[in-house]
């Protein structure tokens, strides 16, 4: 399994994704989130499912970047249409055989950027059939992987207009529910932001150690807005210490 999530606010972009590989007992580290294209025009690739699709599909897309001239990938648009051939490609000669095994055809694909005809950055989300749906103002984020336990935090904190600053702590948080909640997902984290006022990325790798403040510090203060909470009407209806009104305590058989 793996966590890999894509944000977009006004001022840009972030995106997030695991390096946990679970195999059996094994657990490995993995690159799951890279650039693609030249400088200056990159898009960034985050995927979820087997490797070997993943690395295939990959070298196919750099492959067909390469021989493209400049002007058929002018926007994002271009790109997925590009990735989605590759992937179907991938999917024709290695399907069946997956199938014989006993396995799924299972690449889903986040890819984020802006290119040259683009007015903003964006994301897609695309499926392992190569459709796809892309990222809008009312749901501000795409994630793919093991995404229920992170959602939450996003869905309650995260809109079109949060801070690109406070936009990587959500991510970061919507990692760390997800880790806390699966063994699948852990360390190395990496994270990279693209400001679409300077159209480029920034990309970082944090290892465990590297955000103990953080998620001490989350830890912390979760547990005292729990204790600070506003009592609800179950103090004097299911707590021992309640007053005179009191439901009779259910006794087991």
């Amino acid at each position: 399994m793996t966590y890999c999530l894509g944000i977009k606010v006004r001022e840009g972009l972030v995106c997030l994704a695991d390096g946990r590989v679970t195999s059996g007992s094994q657990v490995s580290n993995v690159r799951k989130v890279t650039l693609h294209g030249p400088q200056g025009t990159q898009v960034c690739i985050m995927t979820s499912g087997l490797r070997s699709l993943r690395d295939k599909t990959l070298a196919y897309f750099d492959r067909a970047l390469h021989g493209a001239p400049g002007e058929s990938c002018r926007a994002m648009l271009d790109a997925v249409d590009i990735y989605g051939t590759c992937l179907r490609q991938v999917a024709e000669q290695d399907r069946e055989a997956l199938e014989q095994s006993e396995l799924r055809f299972n690449l889903h694909s986040l890819i984020a950027g802006q290119l040259d005809d683009d007015r903003e950055p964006t994301i897609f989300l695309v499926y392992p059939e190569a459709n796809w749906i892309e990222v809008d103002r009312r749901s501000p984020y795409l994630s793919i992987g093991a995404t229920a336990y992170g959602k939450p935090i996003l869905d309650r904190a995260l809109s079109h207009k949060t801070s690109l600053q406070t936009a990587l702590k959500l991510a970061y948080l919507s990692f760390d529910s997800t880790r806390t909640s699966t063994a699948d997902v852990g360390f190395p984290l990496d994270m990279m932001t693209y400001a679409a006022a300077e159209r480029g990325w920034r990309e970082v790798k944090y290892d465990y150690d590297d955000l103990t403040s953080q998620r001490t510090w989350w830890n912390q203060h979760i547990t005292k807005l729990a204790n600070d909470m506003p009592d609800g009407p179950w103090v004097d209806e299911l707590l021992p210490e309640a007053g005179a009104t009191r439901l009779s305590v259910v006794q087991d058989d």
